[in-house]
């Protein structure tokens, strides 16, 4: 890494470490409250009269049985949890504060990468699934691809966000034959 992108870096760094730790200081003495997210997403989906509903964000499954007694009258598909997988996607998100986890949303969602993907030379595997519910597919695998000078677009159907982690095997058999050409 050159010192000018070094920089900015070390300070975006610097600034997240401080703001989450200024976070977790101000609001330590709040109470959690690990089931208001959830009142109000059944109190939403009561309101609009909600009667089926798939969860396929996640790809945990956690949240399927509290979502089916709240709501005993719909028809909820999903997967089955998996509690080394909700474990692990728990610690990641402890590891930072709310304001530094808000701030790396809004600078990977806002920022341009079309000019940086346009200098990469060597061979980039792109994998992205049509059904990726945090990034949307047609805004971001295909494209990327056709930007890099030497990429190659992996599409999969009917895999999370988190394929990486709940399709392993696929994912990394695909890695290591793009590695083998």
């Amino acid at each position: 890494m050159n010192s000018e992108v070094k920089a900015p870096v070390l300070e975006q760094r610097r600034y997240y470490t401080e703001t989450a730790a200024r976070y977790d200081t101000m609001h330590a003495h709040e109470a959690v409250d690990d089931d208001a997210g959830l009142r109000i997403l059944l109190s939403l989906l009561r309101t609009l009269e909600v009667r089926s509903l798939l969860d396929v964000g996640s790809a945990t499954g956690r949240g399927l049985p509290r979502l089916s007694e709240g709501l005993p009258d719909a028809l909820i598909c999903g997967v089955e949890p998996v509690e080394a997988i909700i474990e692990n996607w728990w610690r990641q998100g402890m590891m930072g504060g709310a304001k530094a986890h808000y701030d790396g949303i809004v600078a990977f969602s806002q920022t341009d990468f079309t000019e940086d993907l346009k200098k990469i030379t060597v061979p980039v595997l792109v994998m992205h699934s049509e059904d990726d519910q945090i990034v949307p597919y047609v805004a971001a695998g295909p494209l990327s691809a056709k930007l890099l000078k030497n990429g190659t677009l992996k599409t999969y159907k009917d895999f999370p966000h988190g394929m990486i982690t709940t399709q392993a095997e696929t994912i990394n058999a695909d890695l290591l034959a793009f590695l083998k050409q």
